[in-house]
């Protein structure tokens, strides 16, 4: 993005703040239940709320909460499943499954959020800053294979952000992989991470353009496409 570009600044429609409006209220809903809302994707939300006339649209395109509570909540209970007690979970821009996890995880897995926008970094410890276009730039505390299932949302519907955050997929995982992306990534996502549709269909809080499909490279409890 260029310096003219950043100097830019966005009014969102009275139809966007109207839909992140009811997001909020929505969050407000389903409070974290360990008390600490501070953590609380709805809570950060809120806290953004007076930014939002402000908000550039790269900003808007990178944040991937708007999964809907019950597919956030779906995945969150798989990757649980997937990992195993004591298990290591990696969530590859999608804090919307990782703040499911916190929710439900107790002392069943521990959890990492890989995410570009620092505003998260509020999890403390538990989040990692990620920028696909750098695939491998990661702490060097981040080992190798060292998580037992990585749930990734690549941020921009394109060949060029899929393989990259493939990359990264793939040297975080010990092996299970869940991804969601666009149904259109099918082939690629195959080639690149070896995993094929699932029957659970995500959703998403407002319709998306393009039919967004979940994948799995094992046998997953989301089901088989047939």
């Amino acid at each position: 993005m260029s310096d003219s570009d950043d100097d830019d600044v966005l009014q969102l429609s009275s139809h966007t703040l109207a839909a992140l409006q009811e997001f909020y209220a929505e969050q407000k809903q389903h409070p974290d239940p360990s008390g600490d809302d501070k953590y609380n994707i709805g809570v950060i939300e809120e806290n953004w709320v007076c930014e939002c006339v402000r908000i550039s649209q790269e900003v808007l395109q990178l944040s991937q909460f708007w999964y809907s509570q019950e597919t956030a909540l779906r995945l969150a209970k798989e990757a649980i499943a997937a990992a195993g007690e004591g298990g290591r979970v990696a969530c590859v821009s999608t804090p919307s499954v990782y703040q499911k996890l916190r929710e439900l995880r107790g002392e069943l897995v521990s959890v990492c959020l890989f995410e570009f926008d620092r505003r998260f970094a509020v999890y403390g410890e538990d989040f990692i800053f990620y920028d696909y276009s750098h695939p491998l730039d990661l702490p060097g505390d981040v080992a190798a294979h060292s998580f037992d299932v990585v749930i990734a949302d690549p941020p921009y519907l394109s060949a060029d952000c899929l393989q990259k955050t493939a990359e990264t997929v793939r040297y975080l995982t010990r092996g299970k992989i869940l991804l969601c992306t666009g149904a259109v990534m099918e082939e690629e996502a195959a080639r690149l991470l070896g995993v094929t549709p699932c029957s659970f269909l995500p959703t998403h809080r407002r319709v998306l353009a393009n039919e967004f499909r979940c994948y799995a490279n094992y046998d997953s409890g989301l089901g088989h496409d047939v």
